[in-house]
């Protein structure tokens, strides 16, 4: 990530994407979604094998969002199209994917509120609580075993910084960009899908 900093093109992403949240017409597009989205699979790299599982799914999950935009316009009108095709819940829908990639939007939101919060310079509890709050609901023993194994090869927190090209102040600022964004378009997401009765814990 040399002469890069990811995490400032995330903020900016994310606060376009809080916008469209907060605008009139209160609907998200898919492409920039998506772009936003993909922005965020560095992070997931640069955490190392306790999340690779992550990364693999999250950088899929988005592609497959990616290639809809070109012919899905919004998040409401993907839903309600695979709601007509009976196919919401079907491995590889659309639908399916945007909750998988919700959920590494919000995993990577609690990480930052955890970094923020803790010190020192281990991850190991930022991001076990993060993983803790968001995947390991939705994950079987096996996986969550392995997780807990890769939890020692974290980078630390220095290491992290370095990869981003950030001192500990100017990621705390984007973090906390990126945690404010973020949020209101989770809520979002959750809204589109109890508003059509389909639930999010699946």
């Amino acid at each position: 990530m040399a002469d890069e900093r990811p995490l400032r093109k995330i903020a900016e992403a994310f606060k376009e994407l809080e916008a469209a949240v907060n605008s009139p017409a209160a609907d998200v597009e898919v492409a920039p979604f998506s772009h936003a989205c993909s922005l965020v699979s560095p992070l997931f790299g640069c955490l190392g094998i306790a999340f690779k599982f992550a990364e693999i799914d999250y950088v899929a999950k988005v592609h497959d969002l990616s290639e809809a935009s070109d012919s899905i316009s919004t998040l409401q009108v993907l839903l309600d199209r695979d709601i007509e095709a009976d196919c919401v819940r079907k491995a590889g829908s659309h639908s399916r994917n945007l909750l998988r990639v919700k959920r590494g939007i919000d995993m990577v939101r609690v990480l930052f509120e955890q970094i923020i919060v803790t010190k020192g310079n281990s991850l190991k509890d930022p991001a076990s609580k993060a993983y803790a709050q968001v995947f390991a609901p939705h994950h079987g023993w096996v996986i969550r075993k392995a997780v807990a194994a890769g939890m020692y090869a974290l980078p630390t927190r220095e290491q992290l910084m370095n990869k981003l090209n950030e001192d500990d102040n100017s990621a705390k600022v984007q973090m906390q960009r990126y945690i404010a964004a973020s949020a209101p378009l989770s809520l979002y997401i959750d809204k589109l899908f109890h508003s059509r009765k389909l639930g999010v814990d699946w």
